[in-house]
């Protein structure tokens, strides 16, 4: 394998900043976690309303509403997930020392 001197080796250009022509919408992180919320909470009541639907007899198709409940278990449980991660997450940076 052939090695070069260290004069040869060409050096990358560094990126220049660009310029924000226009609007953008920057989504933070109270954005994506209250729309995560509101998702997780329609799930919830669709399945809710979808059982009750079921029991009352409105309406008799039990594999829509089996699927609606899992959805909303799997996105519960997921939530709870995020929640046990932000918590360590902030309890890591407290014990940081300064």
């Amino acid at each position: 394998m052939k090695t070069l001197p260290l004069m040869q080796i060409q050096q990358t250009p560094v990126l220049e900043k660009t310029s924000n022509k226009g609007p953008v919408s920057q989504a933070g992180f109270d954005d994506v976690l209250q729309k995560s919320l509101q998702g997780v909470n329609a799930n919830i009541q669709e399945a809710s309303q979808m059982a009750e639907g079921l029991v009352s007899g409105q309406h008799s198709n039990i594999h829509e509403t089996m699927i609606a409940m899992e959805k909303s278990t799997v996105s519960f449980r997921m939530l709870t997930k995020v929640q046990q991660k932000v918590i360590t997450a902030y309890q890591d940076v407290m014990r940081m020392q300064v």
